[in-house]
């Protein structure tokens, strides 16, 4: 005897039982045709098990566990506004929270099923767009475009303290030879040359509003760079930020523009950043 349960299991391999639930408790799963609900229900070996009709179109945005929104999907790719608190990938510490989960529990649902594939991450505490590939070539064509510095990539950063300057640009070289913090460095001959540019949005007296637009991609570099400037973002303890207003990394990647992999066509994504951010 099988139960409803293990045959979802095995018929999808790779959804979570939180998604398993999800699809029952929506009416998503039928039994020869048929919308069951309970995961008791006993199955013979012949029943055909399946997903509904839904589960063939992309998920409303607010259909999506933790947050998470898609923005824009097609067969090559999709376009996610992450919240800040989730994970992009897994880690040893946590492997069910995360981006990568939630979508491939949504795209190995489908029929046929898909899987996700990261092209780039955003820091836990970092909120805003990521473009995640539906198959490798799609993702080997984008991360060339991101090698390439093509990919437009602004963010706003609320740092500490009343930025003087109206705009600037920061060309160091990073060393990311450990776990944890990334460092400055000015010697030539270590690290890897990031330039990042800035300019103030908004100032206040003890907070500035930074528009910040990468020119590449190191890890932590908006916040090595910005710290280096003497302001810090709020709420980076690690590098140095004395006050956490917004009881998060205030952060936001705020524009995402690529050209499609398959069709040539410049897309380019806003994404608004929360409220409390807005204002210094």
């Amino acid at each position: 005897m099988t139960t409803l349960s293990e045959r979802l299991r095995t018929e999808f391999p790779g959804a979570s039982g939180r998604s398993m639930k999800q699809w029952l408790t929506s009416g998503r799963v039928r039994v020869n045709a048929r919308v069951v609900s309970d995961p008791r229900v006993v199955v013979a070996p012949g029943d055909r098990v399946t997903l509904g009709p839904a589960a063939a179109s992309p998920a409303r945005p607010d259909a999506l566990p933790l947050g998470l929104e898609i923005l824009h999907e097609d067969r090559q790719l999709l376009v996610i506004d992450k919240p800040p608190g989730l994970l992009t990938i897994a880690t040893e510490k946590e492997r069910e929270r995360t981006a990568y989960r939630i979508l491939w529990d949504l795209l190995s649902g489908r029929r046929p099923a898909a899987r996700p594939f990261i092209v780039h991450r955003l820091d836990r505490e970092t909120s805003g767009l990521l473009v995640v590939a539906k198959t490798p070539g799609v993702k080997t064509a984008l991360q060339a475009q991101f090698a390439a510095h093509t990919v437009e990539r602004t963010y706003l950063a609320v740092v500490e303290a009343r930025v003087r300057r109206p705009e600037g640009t920061i060309t160091t070289r990073l060393l990311d030879d450990a776990p944890g913090r990334v460092r400055e460095t000015h010697d030539p001959r270590r690290g890897r040359p990031a330039v990042t540019r800035w300019r103030v949005r908004r100032a206040g007296a003890h907070r500035t509003l930074l528009e910040v637009r990468l020119e590449t991609g190191r890890r932590n570099q908006i916040r090595a760079h910005l710290a280096g400037l003497g302001h810090p973002i709020a709420g980076d303890a690690t590098y140095g930020s004395r006050t956490d207003p917004f009881g998060r990394l205030a952060l936001h990647a705020h524009v995402l523009g690529f050209d499609h992999p398959r069709t040539g066509a410049r897309l380019r994504f806003v994404s608004p950043p929360p409220a409390a951010l807005a204002k210094p």
